[in-house]
């Protein structure tokens, strides 16, 4: 007989629609039109190694700020309420993207400021969505919920960015001037996306009241946040998870970025890497759901084992990558995998920690995910600076796979929330 608890769906969809919702931003402005965009348009007559230094800052700005901060936030949203700090986020980021829109040709400062706010913003609301799934899932169910999380994000961004790249390539039919209009006008258009589907999740999750109500204050948060630190030493799982989940999505977000710097070294056009990016977001929506019922039928961290072993092989493949139909084939290896193993280790760090400190424990695990894109690419650089070799510099990748996964083996995973 299942021992499964029956999901309350109605607090899960809520839930995933904010996946639906952000991931618009994710797609269309971090990885598909604002690089595009930021280089040929408010940067127009600019070296491309100046424009694309600008870029890097306006990114690294936004990483360091929620890698400083996230733990932090965490904690006051177990304060002060994680719905809250949830919606102020995401109405700080909501605002900022649609504020692209009225950048004039040649600033570059503004949109460099602005898409750093819209990135905190989405960043450190992605804090408090993660730790709501301790509050819409049980244990046992986190698998397939987390899983449905990224699932619901990559339908929902690709089906906008499906519907950008539409009005780019044919402006005329939407009553637009030029390909430029239809670029920003998808920033307003991925603001009012975000906001109407955060909504549901405001008004239908239920989250646990804040610990230490009578405790508000940002002080009070400080104390949390000492306290997280005892914790972790205490739960030894969660720390050995943190460890090593920290030096494996580092891999995974190298790959992530580097994949494009590829594809345009093979000479593929920019038509060609939006083509690409689709692949991924609508191979990543069934795949991402087939990894949250894998991890339910054969275990969580196998299941992550998995994910880990088909991104070795794409660093293989990638060392060995000479024509453009493999870009497009590694374009398909990831997007089977990438959502999955980006669940999977949300819901397993899920179980892992003392809900009613998930905001805070969440913070530490999306602090170490932006520490990880800040390191993972300068092992690259360094490997390709020694050897004189870029490929050499994607195979060394493999170590952090490796090494993650060892470390992964010794975490003692529960098989429910008490023994977490």
């Amino acid at each position: 007989m299942s021992l499964r608890k029956p999901l309350s769906w109605r607090p899960v969809l809520a839930w995933t629609l904010y996946d639906w919702a952000n991931s618009a931003f994710a797609t269309i402005v971090i990885a598909g039109l604002f690089p595009i965009f930021f280089q040929e348009y408010w940067n127009r007559g600019v070296d491309p190694a100046v424009s694309t230094w600008r870029l890097g800052l306006s990114t690294s700005a936004a990483s360091a700020v929620i890698f400083a901060l996230a733990a932090f936030l965490g904690a006051l949203g177990d304060q002060v309420g994680r719905k809250l700090m949830l919606a102020l986020l995401a109405g700080l980021g909501i605002a900022a993207t649609a504020g692209l829109y009225f950048v004039g040709q040649g600033q570059w400062m503004a949109a460099g400021t602005l898409y750093c706010v819209a990135s905190v913003g989405f960043l450190g609301g992605n804090v408090f969505y993660d730790s709501l799934l301790v509050d819409v899932a049980p244990s046992e169910r986190m698998d397939f919920v987390s899983g449905l999380g990224y699932a619901m994000g990559y339908l929902g961004g690709g089906m906008l960015f499906a519907l950008c790249v539409a009005m780019i390539r044919w402006p005329g039919t939407f009553g637009l001037t030029s390909p430029g209009q239809a670029v920003r006008l998808s920033f307003p258009l991925t603001a009012a996306w975000w906001a109407v589907f955060t909504v549901p999740l405001l008004l239908v999750v239920k989250s646990r009241k804040p610990a230490a109500a009578a405790r508000t204050s940002v002080w009070a948060a400080l104390d949390h946040l000492r306290q997280t630190f005892t914790h972790l030493r205490q739960i030894r799982a969660a720390g050995m998870f943190l460890l090593a989940y920290w030096l494996y999505i580092d891999g995974v977000d190298t790959v992530i970025l580097m994949a494009t710097m590829y594809g345009k070294s093979i000479g593929l056009g920019t038509d060609d890497l939006m083509k690409a990016l689709l692949m991924v977001q609508f191979i990543g929506f069934p795949a991402a759901i087939a990894f949250g019922r894998l991890g339910e039928r054969i275990g969580t961290r196998l299941a992550i084992f998995i994910g880990l072993c088909v991104y070795i092989g794409v660093c293989v493949w990638g060392f060995r990558m000479q024509s453009a139909w493999e870009f497009y084939a590694l374009a398909v290896a990831v997007g089977l995998v990438q959502g999955g193993v980006q669940s999977l280790s949300r819901s397993l760090f899920a179980r892992l920690i003392p809900p009613e400190r998930a905001g805070e424990f969440f913070g530490f695990y999306n602090m170490l995910g932006k520490f990880a894109t800040f390191v993972g690419p300068l092992l690259m650089g360094g490997v390709t600076l020694v050897t004189g070799n870029p490929r050499m510099g994607i195979l060394s990748l493999i170590v952090l796979f490796v090494a993650g996964g060892i470390l992964l083996l010794r975490v003692p995973v529960p098989t429910s929330r008490s023994a977490g």
